[in-house]
């Protein structure tokens, strides 16, 4: 059960959740009025660097495919 807890698929499923969070809350950023762009870029970066995870671990977890 421990294992499972931290498991690559598990962590994955937490990025893309926390990844459609920042989504949702950078959409609702956008509607403000006035913007705040330092808030935004943050925003911004950190769905980034969410989305760099992600892709780590999906090669991780797909293996390659014979040459």
């Amino acid at each position: 059960m421990e294992s499972n807890l931290h498991s690559p698929e598990r962590r994955l499923i937490e990025l893309r959740i926390e990844h459609g969070d920042l989504d949702a809350m950078i959409d609702r950023a956008n509607d403000q009025n006035p913007l705040d762009e330092l808030l935004m870029r943050r925003l911004k970066k950190r769905r980034l660097g969410l989305r760099d995870e992600m892709t780590r671990i999906e090669r991780i977890l797909t293996p390659d495919e014979p040459a």
